[in-house]
């Protein structure tokens, strides 16, 4: 633990404070041993290749050797990146991190084959192997998902040539990427203390919590501005990713862009448009909070700067890690015993890198490999927010813990659509029982703007993006030019319908659509807004029903990946292909707006 100003070294934590790394491998020697053998096993994979067609047991064997030599892949790459994260200035474990990622790349490569040579079996063919191995049963539903993407698959000499520019494809996302963290440098402004800083990615958000509306406004200028002199140049990097994604789009026979994005986890583009109505229908909510901002604030006007900063800001909370663990079990006992009983394990069983130490990476993360636990990064500091933190990553552990120990290999992992789902119910759950805890009219007040400011962060601006996204890659489909003018008023127009005639909707703020590194992703970020809202629903329906709906719950926790996203979450009761769920978080939100007025006006 580290109190004072120096932090300790690694070597000087505690050892209950440190994850149990030994659980993946008990030496680095032992790593080596498997590292080793999965190389020289990577050329078993290339004796599968043009054969897959020929025979049931042939396919199965080769089904059989790609889990086994993903599950050893997967193992030590975690390993060797979680001792790197320990300490990040180990040349030891640099070492470990890069060789382990020359060889994932080598597997990838060596199994490349496979997805195109399934799509070349026939249906009739695929269905009489079927009959003759049993124990094809089991990846019945991995080669169904793969079956499905047939109609966009082209001929060998197609495919080829569309692997041969995704090289040149990629360029946009690089050239950002590259202009964004490399070359883009921001000026300076005074902090609070009056202490000259330069702004950085990392510090913006900080610098747009000061309690100092100076400091707000000067970092807010200070990096739209800055954005601002590369408006075209920036435009054509986001211009030339959106076609892109348009010509493939296109040579893989969709009828747009947002139609293939989605198409990869079996997701109708009916979710995405029902997201984007639900929150225009409830838009009326957010106007409310932000004219209940501006009274909060006491400003005369209420500019995009102001929305960052805390509007309960004299509570102070220091939360001790022990504390923190009793909140948590507390906080989560709506979802049973057994769940619990797996938070102790992780509590018990050192499933938690609690404290930072000398180089060790910031933030926090759930991650691991497939039959052995899942293992919680953290930076603890005893703070409010890390409580939450060690909530939500719990959530996501839990939720692999539950599909590793139901699910074979295949389907163990989860789809980005639903990995957030399990984490941000825990963070419901916990807000609302800390909520009914105090009577203390000051941190009421503080948690209830924690949660409006997740659901405005969330739900409402992750969807105006997902709208922006979804007008300009339209605009480029229908011949019309992406141009610096083009999606500053785009942009510009979004902000004012989200924000309402109480937000003044600085000029600044039309560049910000070049700040979101997540836009070269296409039609990623919509998947906050969604699992959030499922989230929501959730955890009502577990607060309302008790048992039936936790059960379901735990039912979508051992899904993995063994049904498309969407089934998986109608069987715990939330039905994302309506509006519905979106609808009620944003009725929870409404709630939430009626006590944060009635304690503060």
């Amino acid at each position: 633990m580290s109190n004072g100003k120096t932090l300790p070294k690694r070597s000087e934590v505690k050892k209950e404070f440190t994850w149990a790394i030994e659980d993946l491998y008990a030496s680095d020697a032992l790593w080596e041993e498997d590292y080793n053998k999965l190389k020289e096993m990577l050329p078993k994979a290339d004796g599968f290749r043009g054969r897959l067609s020929e025979s049931a047991k042939i396919l199965l064997e080769f089904l059989n050797l790609y889990c086994e030599m993903n599950i050893m892949m997967e193992r030590l790459y975690v390993y060797a990146n979680q001792k790197h994260h320990e300490d990040t200035a180990n040349p030891t474990y640099q070492d470990l991190s890069d060789k382990a990622e020359t060889l994932y790349v080598q597997l990838s490569s060596a199994f490349s084959f496979a997805t195109p040579e399934i799509l070349n079996i026939s249906g009739e063919t695929l269905k009489n192997f079927k009959a003759e191995e049993k124990g094809l049963e089991l990846y019945d539903f991995y080669l169904e998902n793969i079956m499905r993407m047939k109609p966009h698959v082209l001929s060998a000499e197609m495919e080829a040539l569309l692997a041969d520019a995704g090289e040149m494809a990629s360029s946009p996302d690089n050239i950002y990427s590259k202009f964004n963290n490399a070359d883009l440098k921001f000026p300076e402004v005074k902090d609070e203390n009056g202490d000259t800083v330069r702004i950085t990615h990392g510090r913006f958000i900080q610098l747009m919590q000061s309690h100092d509306r100076n400091v707000r406004r000067d970092t807010f200028k200070g990096v739209y501005e800055t954005y601002g002199k590369y408006k075209n140049t920036l435009a054509a990097m986001f211009s030339s990713n959106v076609k892109q994604e348009l010509f493939f789009s296109k040579a893989r026979k969709y009828n747009s862009s947002l139609e293939r994005a989605l198409d990869n986890s079996n997701i109708p583009v009916s979710v995405y448009t029902n997201l984007i109505d639900a929150v225009h229908d409830n838009i009326g909510l957010m106007h409310r909070y932000v004219s209940l901002r501006k009274k909060l604030l006491g400003v005369d006007e209420l500019h995009m700067y102001d929305l960052y900063t805390p509007l309960v800001q004299d509570v102070k909370l220091d939360i001790p890690y022990e504390e923190a663990k009793k909140i948590v079990m507390e906080g989560l006992k709506p979802l049973g015993e057994e769940y619990q009983s797996i938070i102790r394990e992780g509590f018990e069983n050192r499933w938690i890198d609690v404290y930072e130490n000398e180089n060790k990476r910031s933030g926090a993360y759930s991650w691991g490999a497939y039959g052995v636990h899942p293992y919680i990064l953290l930076n603890y500091n005893n703070t409010l927010d890390n409580v939450f933190t060690l909530a939500h990553e719990m959530g996501h552990a839990i939720h692999s813990y539950y599909s590793d120990k139901t699910q074979p290999y295949i389907y163990a992992g989860y789809k980005i659509f639903v990995a957030e789902v399990a984490s941000t119910c825990n963070e419901a759950l916990l807000i609302d029982h800390l909520l009914k805890k105090t009577d203390d009219k000051l941190q009421k007040a503080y948690l209830i703007n924690h949660f409006l400011e997740d659901f405005r962060g969330t739900l409402y601006r992750q969807t105006m993006f997902a709208e922006f996204e979804m007008l300009t890659h339209k605009m480029l489909q229908e011949g019309q030019s992406l141009t610096a003018e083009t999606l500053c008023k785009v942009y510009h127009d979004l902000n004012e319908f989200y924000y309402g005639k109480d937000m003044v909707v600085d000029p600044e703020i039309d560049m910000e659509w070049a700040r979101i590194p997540h836009f070269y992703t296409a039609f990623y970020v919509y998947q906050y807004a969604t699992g959030y809202s499922a989230a929501i629903a959730l955890s009502r329906r577990i607060l309302q029903e008790g048992k039936p709906a936790v059960d379901d719950y735990i039912c979508f926790l051992s899904g993995g990946s063994s049904d498309y996203p969407i089934e998986l979450l109608k069987k715990a009761g939330v039905d994302m292909s309506t509006k519905e769920p979106v609808s009620k978080a944003l009725a929870l939100f409404g709630e939430l707006l009626d006590q944060m007025e009635q304690l503060m006006l």
